[in-house]
C-alpha cells in the first residue's frame, strides 16, 4: 500500500491550525483569569497595615487617624502604622498609596480635601473616583463662625445686615487658599449675596489673632482650633456649619437653623486603598474600621476633640467624594479662584 503524502499546503494548514489552537486557548485562559476576581491571601491582616497620612502631626486629620490606628492594632493584632506625608495637597501621599500594591497592606487618608484638590490644580495624577478603593469615611466635624467675645454680631443674619449696610468693609478670615476653611467662607458669601472680603492666613494662631485685633470680623475654622480661644471666652461662635447642633456647643444653632439652609459644610477624612482591592480584604477592613469607630473609648475622646467619629459602607464613602467633588468644583468656578 503506497505510504500517504502530505502536500506542503496541508503542513502548512495543519501548523497554522496548531497555533490558531494554542493562541485561541491561551487567550481563553487569559480572558477567564482577568475575569476571575481578586483575592486575598488568607488571615488578612497578618503583617503591619502604612497608613499615609498628608497632613504634619498634631492636626485634627492626624489625630483621627491615630486614634483609628491604635483601635485597629488592639483588634487585629496587627500594627497599623501612621507615615506622615504632608506636601504638595496631598499628592505626596496618594501617589504613596497608589505606587503600593492593591492588597489591603498601604492605605491612604482622604477625604473633602482630596475632594477639593480635583478643582483646585490644573492637573493631578491621579483621579480620586476610578484610581482608588473607597473603603469607609472615619470622622466628620463643622465648620465654626467665630467673632470677637465682645462683637456686635450675634448670629448669621447680623452679619449679612452689616454687609448689606456696609457694602466692602467686612472682612472674613481663614487659613490656606482652596482649604475647606477658606471655600466655606467663599461659600457663606456666594450663598448670602453678603459683600465682604475675604483674608487669607497661614495658621490658625494668626487668623485668631486677627480677630481678637479686631481686623477679622468673622473667622471660620474647626472646633480643635478655636478650642482654647472657645475657652477663655475670647471668641464666641455664631453657628456652626453641620447638619446638627455639635454636642460639645448645643447652645450654638446651625447656620440651616439661624435662616441659612444651604450653608451645610461638613469635612471629613476616610481611608482609601490602590483601585482593585480585593473584595474579601475591602470587606474584612470596612467591618474591623466601623467596628473601631464604634469603640466607646474612641468616641469619647473624638468628641472631645469636635469630631463625630463614624464609618460608612464603601459605596457611601464614594457617594460622599462624588458629591464633594461636584459642590467644592461650583464655588471653586463662582469665586474665581484660580488653579495651581
Amino acid at each position: 500500500m503506497p505510504s500517504q503524502i502530505t502536500r506542503p499546503e496541508t503542513r502548512r494548514s495543519q501548523i497554522w491550525f496548531r497555533t490558531a489552537t494554542t493562541v485561541a486557548c491561551s487567550a481563553a485562559l487569559l480572558a477567564l483569569t482577568a475575569s476571575t476576581p481578586a483575592q486575598a491571601e488568607p488571615g488578612y491582616p497578618n503583617k503591619p497595615v502604612r497608613i499615609f497620612v498628608p497632613y504634619g502631626p498634631g492636626g485634627v486629620g492626624d489625630l483621627t487617624m491615630r486614634l483609628l490606628a491604635q483601635k485597629l492594632s488592639e483588634q487585629t493584632k496587627q500594627q497599623f502604622v501612621i507615615e506622615n506625608r504632608p506636601g504638595a495637597g496631598g499628592v505626596l501621599a496618594a501617589k504613596g498609596v497608589l505606587d503600593s500594591p492593591a492588597d489591603g497592606y498601604t492605605l491612604g487618608v482622604t477625604g473633602n480635601g482630596s475632594a477639593i484638590s480635583m478643582s483646585l490644580f490644573k492637573v493631578r495624577p491621579y483621579n480620586m473616583l476610578t484610581d482608588f478603593t473607597q473603603v469607609s469615611v472615619a470622622a466628620s466635624f463643622e465648620m465654626l463662625l467665630a467673632v470677637k467675645g465682645n462683637s456686635p454680631l450675634k448670629t448669621p443674619k447680623d452679619v449679612v445686615e452689616a454687609a448689606k449696610k456696609n457694602p466692602g468693609k467686612l472682612n472674613f478670615g481663614a487659613i490656606n487658599p482652596g482649604s475647606t476653611q477658606n471655600l466655606s467662607a467663599h461659600l457663606f458669601k456666594q450663598i448670602t449675596g453678603a459683600d465682604v472680603q475675604i483674608v487669607t492666613y497661614r495658621t490658625t494662631p494668626e487668623l485668631i489673632t486677627g480677630i481678637l485685633r479686631g481686623d477679622i470680623d468673622v473667622g471660620f475654622d474647626f472646633y480643635a482650633a478655636y478650642q482654647g480661644a472657645i475657652a477663655d471666652k475670647q471668641l464666641r461662635i455664631i453657628a456652626t456649619s453641620g447638619e446638627a447642633r455639635n454636642s460639645l456647643l448645643l447652645d450654638v444653632p446651625t447656620a440651616r437653623e439661624a435662616g441659612f439652609p444651604d450653608y451645610i459644610v461638613t469635612s471629613w477624612n476616610a481611608l482609601a486603598a490602590p483601585a482593585g482591592l480585593p473584595a474579601d480584604v475591602l470587606k474584612t477592613l470596612n467591618a474591623a474600621i466601623n467596628k473601631a469607630l464604634a469603640d466607646p473609648g474612641l468616641q469619647e475622646k473624638a468628641k472631645r476633640l469636635g469630631m463625630d467619629a463614624r464609618g460608612s459602607t464603601p459605596e457611601e464613602m464614594r457617594a460622599r467624594m462624588a458629591s464633594d467633588i461636584e459642590k467644592w468644583a461650583a464655588v471653586i468656578e463662582k469665586a474665581g479662584i484660580e488653579k495651581q
